[in-house]
């Protein structure tokens, strides 16, 4: 049984883009996740004209 699921992950089409994707949004809500704790830990920081915000949580009327 799981040696079958290892051949059709591995080896077929649909298995290997299962398998992409699955990584993809692995990572991808890793990253939300870090960036979340981030914001939190660095709350208090003063942002420069460099500074980008991915959540864009801010006004910019400028």
């Amino acid at each position: 049984m799981i040696v079958d699921f290892f051949m059709w992950l591995f080896t077929t089409r649909t298995g290997v883009l299962c398998l992409v994707v699955g990584g993809i949004l692995l990572f991808l809500l890793i990253a939300f996740i870090l960036e979340r704790k981030t914001r939190k830990q660095y709350y208090n920081h003063k942002k420069s004209d460099d500074d980008w915000d991915l959540f864009d949580d801010e006004d910019e009327d400028k």
